[in-house]
């Protein structure tokens, strides 16, 4: 077990990595509503009064949803974390962007509809889920390993459903419907991809250092930390909303 003092050390000031999940951690306990996936007041008045294909819009709007969703960026975090071949990288991304297209299409087209805080509950344990994998937890409980590309697939689909059920609620206009739904998630690919981009820059760098596995085993513990924080603020802002 690390000690006390290994643990602080792997937080000193020259581990910036470190610093930086923590600072992060910081912001979003502090963010008491914050939900992972909502859509600004701003984005929902302009869903809700345009009419007709607007391409380039929605591509703007998918790939903001994207970047600034951390629930998706702690996944995919999560997902590459010891990834090391591009080709890898690929097909894991691939998976869990295919899991996000269908659910959020089919889900705004044919109206499914899932209570937000429940889907929300499901994304926040499935940061919780990467980060327990990639500390090998499943191997020394159980003693065996899950499909991680199974799972990443079906955490897709999950993570599409919370989006599809955030737009649902603003009452998309059906005149272009799917061609704004498509122009949407193009630009939450495009997003996903710039995201993919800082973390894989990040961690290329991250991983040079000689205190990698060190630091990456306290980083998956506050990845799962923020993952059950998420969780728990969406049951419990279910448990609210159905007491009122």
């Amino acid at each position: 077990m690390t000690s006390t003092s290994g643990v602080l050390r792997a937080l000193a000031p020259r581990q910036p990595v470190a610093l930086t999940l923590i600072l992060l951690a910081a912001v979003l306990l502090t963010a008491a509503q914050a939900l992972a996936h909502n859509v600004t007041a701003g984005d929902a008045g302009y869903i809700q009064e345009i009419w007709g294909v607007q391409i380039i819009p929605f591509i703007y709007l998918g790939a903001k949803h994207m970047v600034t969703g951390y629930d998706h960026i702690l996944f995919l975090l999560g997902v590459v974390f010891f990834l090391y071949r591009m080709k890898d990288v690929g097909i894991y991304v691939s998976l869990f962007a295919i899991g996000h297209s269908v659910t959020m299409l089919l889900g705004v087209w044919y109206g499914w509809g899932i209570n937000a805080y429940i889907i929300d509950a499901i994304i926040g344990l499935s940061v919780v889920y990467k980060a327990l994998d990639n500390l090998g937890a499943y191997q020394k409980w159980f003693g065996f390993q899950p499909n991680t590309k199974v799972a990443t697939l079906i955490f897709g689909l999950f993570h599409g459903t919370g989006l599809a059920t955030k737009i649902l609620d603003y009452d998309i206009p059906q005149d272009g419907l799917l061609a704004n739904l498509l122009a949407f998630n193009v630009g939450v690919e495009v997003g996903q991809l710039l995201a993919l981009a800082v973390i894989l820059i990040v961690m290329g760098y991250w991983r040079r250092s000689p205190n990698f596995l060190r630091q990456a085993t306290i980083a998956n513990v506050v990845m799962m930390g923020l993952g059950i924080w998420l969780t728990f603020n969406q049951v419990a802002g279910y448990i609210a909303s159905t007491s009122a």
